[in-house]
């Protein structure tokens, strides 16, 4: 077994990747290397194949008072948010299965997902999408839901706004359809920050067009949501509804609607961001921005 301080010295690295408030396109202190790789936006998807866990990374931690338990089993893990980056800052240094960090190849961090494993990403804004291997641990503010790496995000046009609005679907070897077999070339130029906001051309594919939105909590009862969405009306965070989900089928106990209080629709992620900080000052540390 891994000593106790070198697992330690893992879960640090993930954090200081995947935990740092960003700034401008790209997380505080990182970005793009100076002179990337030219041919970046032709590096492949990566190949799902049969690969056994890592020793590190695999087992419940816990981050900034939340724990999180690494998934068994990848089968059906379907989810949208939002994606970020992270680059030069971490490029060569340990990831949390062990690996080093290539901001050059198809990877990605993770909450959940086993390591290795893999998934495909969608950008939800313009179709494009990639495969990407999960070797890392991550993100953890912010309400990311994954964090690529610079070819990733190259590849899906996110990096010079640094987040976007994806799809992220686990695939494994069984399924050989996942596997893309051709690349599309793009030209990429990235000379500075402010340049790379559309490196690549929109793709054909039509956009799924999504709507943001901060979700504040999720009740049983309507009065409780109801509670929650007036006092946050008089706090100023609006325009803010209830949405009741669809009840279950069938007449057993387990069938209840849940009502999820919400608010938006929102301009863009740093809205939700900065939503997300006036939640926590009004006692609700767990707000999250969902992508409908």
């Amino acid at each position: 077994m891994m000593p106790r301080w070198i697992l330690l010295a893992v879960l640090l690295g993930a954090l200081s990747a995947c935990g740092t408030l960003p700034s401008g396109g790209y997380y505080e202190d990182d970005g793009p290397e100076a002179r990337p790789p030219a041919d970046v936006a032709n590096v492949p998807d990566a190949v799902p194949k049969v690969e056994p866990r890592s020793a590190t990374g695999n087992n419940p931690y816990t981050v900034y008072g939340t724990t999180y338990s690494p998934l068994a089993d990848t089968s059906g893990y379907r989810e949208r948010g939002i994606a970020s980056w992270y680059g030069k800052k971490f490029h060569n240094k340990r990831t949390s299965s062990g690996e080093p960090y290539d901001m050059y190849t198809m990877t990605a961090a993770h909450k959940t997902l086993p390591l290795p494993s893999y998934a495909r990403v969608r950008n939800l804004q313009n179709g494009r999408s990639v495969v990407v291997r999960i070797n890392d641990r991550g993100p953890f503010l912010h309400n990311r839901l994954i964090d690529l790496s610079y070819a990733a995000a190259a590849r899906l046009g996110i990096l010079g706004t640094g987040t976007g609005t994806v799809e992220v679907e686990a695939v494994s070897p069984e399924e050989p359809e996942t596997q893309v077999a051709q690349v599309k070339t793009y030209p990429l130029q990235v000379i500075a920050p402010a340049e790379a906001a559309e490196e690549l051309p929109a793709s054909p594919a039509t956009a799924a067009n999504p709507k943001l939105y901060l979700q504040v909590g999720a009740f049983t009862q309507w009065d409780n949501a109801v509670a929650l969405r007036d006092r946050l009306e008089r706090e100023a965070l609006r325009p803010i509804s209830i949405l009741p989900s669809q009840a279950a089928k069938g007449n057993g106990p387990d069938d209840t609607r849940v009502y999820r209080v919400r608010v938006g629709p929102l301009i863009n992620v740093e809205e939700g961001d900065r939503l997300t900080q006036r939640a926590a000052q009004l006692g609700i540390p767990d707000a999250r921005i969902v992508v409908e």
